[in-house]
């Protein structure tokens, strides 16, 4: 009796875990907070990203225009793809991401595509739901990124794989 308690207790345990890992929500929050513990957001200078100069994104003090470990913490912590997007104008470009080109490259430099995220975010507003990243589909979410002025200034993501 305590041996199927126990492997009743782990079953569950096992499938929390794996619940948690695929939602979007829950990813979101914690990329979210990661670079929140960083510091607070906002551009300053230029960068270049994949041969283009972009605006460089900050938090705190750290870079994250080809900057890398916090999305990387993402895909490790959530088996998720994240990315980091810098406002170019009228336009997103990611400066930091997990997420890969067909040719197994990180898919820096590339931009948001013109979606129903793409129409959120430019709102100041957060969008989950499905969506096709560089054409894959994911369960995904997407949250404006604003400096203390308010003004969006990026775009944070976070996908799983359908």
């Amino acid at each position: 009796m305590k041996l199927n308690r126990a492997l009743m207790l782990a079953t569950l345990a096992v499938s929390a875990s794996f619940a948690h890992a695929a939602d979007p929500k829950a990813t979101i929050a914690d990329l979210d907070a990661r670079l929140g513990k960083i510091g607070a957001p906002r551009v300053e200078g230029t960068d270049t990203v994949a041969g283009k100069a972009v605006p460089a994104i900050f938090f705190g003090e750290r870079k994250i225009n080809n900057n890398f470990d916090v999305v990387d913490g993402i895909r490790k912590s959530h088996q998720a793809t994240a990315t980091v997007f810098v406002k170019d104008g009228e336009e997103f470009v990611r400066v930091s991401t997990n997420v890969l080109t067909p040719e197994g490259k990180r898919g820096v430099g590339t931009q948001l595509a013109r979606n129903a995220a793409y129409e959120a975010v430019s709102k100041g507003q957060q969008y989950c739901g499905p969506i096709d990243v560089l054409g894959t589909a994911f369960d995904a979410c997407y949250n404006p990124i604003k400096d203390a002025g308010g003004k969006i200034i990026g775009v944070s993501y976070i996908g799983h794989k359908k």
